[in-house]
């Protein structure tokens, strides 16, 4: 039996910055679910987490080929996992594209994880350091790897863990949306329990909140009440960022859903612009 979907998203422009540049999207009926955080002086930032939140969300609506765009070869994916790619080739295109019309946002760019759902399915994508955990039964597990500079070092076996987690080099990313002309994300495909929860958030979120926290946040039978919860512990922790966190569950459906048809990802979106 195919689970039932559910999601809510909270984003907040913190304690220290002026504007917020994070974004999230997502449509429980074509089921999927992004956040970006933009980067870029004079309100770029902002302007490009939207685009990338906009194009991806309006491919999955409009267009149901996983061919790829842009000519890129992604082995070893699900067609899903594909049209996430191919999504976010044209979000940074658009990003790039408008970057170079512009003088006043030359070199804005956006980190962006995004999900794609299907029954029991679920396929990844992320370019940059925000991230997506799954909570499973209290236990937290990061399925994206960061694409910033520490973390390659660590990766490398130059620094350890516990050096990036202190090192002021921590926001320099090393892949962004918009940025280049083109951008390899990285994609997995993986299979939903039910009662599972994902977090998607930007690193003002993921820097500050440890993971015992991020459980008992989303224990909890109202997913929009985890956000808050979650938000207010970011700030609690220190954040100096815009903060965005975007939860998504699985269930069984219960014999309400059976009996007046309510199935997975009949309805539902929302977006934080």
């Amino acid at each position: 039996m195919s689970l039932v979907i559910q999601a809510a998203g909270t984003t907040d422009i913190g304690l220290v910055r002026k504007n917020n540049e994070d974004n999230f999207g997502y449509d429980l009926r074509h089921g999927i679910f992004v956040v970006c955080d933009g980067m870029g002086g004079q309100q770029a930032g902002e302007l490009a987490s939207k685009i990338a939140v906009d194009t991806v969300l309006e491919y999955f609506r409009q267009n149901q080929d996983s061919a790829p765009v842009g000519g890129g070869r992604f082995e070893g994916v699900s067609p899903r996992a594909v049209s996430l790619a191919s999504a976010i080739q044209l979000a940074n295109q658009a990003i790039h594209e408008s970057g170079a019309r512009d003088v006043h946002h030359a070199g804005m760019g956006s980190t962006i994880v995004a999900v794609a759902a299907e029954g029991n399915l679920f396929s990844i994508a992320n370019v940059g350091d925000s991230r997506i955990y799954l909570i499973r039964n209290h236990d937290v597990v990061q399925l994206t790897n960061d694409h910033s500079l520490v973390m390659e070092q660590v990766r490398r076996g130059l620094m350890t863990l516990e050096e990036a987690e202190q090192s002021k080099m921590q926001n320099v990313i090393v892949r962004a949306l918009g940025t280049d002309e083109s951008v390899e994300p990285d994609l997995a495909d993986h299979e939903f329990n039910s009662d599972d929860v994902l977090l998607l958030c930007s690193d003002g979120m993921s820097r500050y909140v440890k993971n015992e926290k991020l459980a008992e946040a989303v224990n909890q039978d109202s997913l929009e009440q985890a956000c808050t919860d979650l938000i207010e512990a970011a700030k609690s922790g220190g954040s100096d960022d815009n903060i965005t966190c975007l939860l998504v569950r699985a269930l069984h459906p219960s014999w309400k859903d059976r009996i007046f048809g309510r199935l997975p990802g009949q309805s539902g979106q929302k977006s934080s612009t």
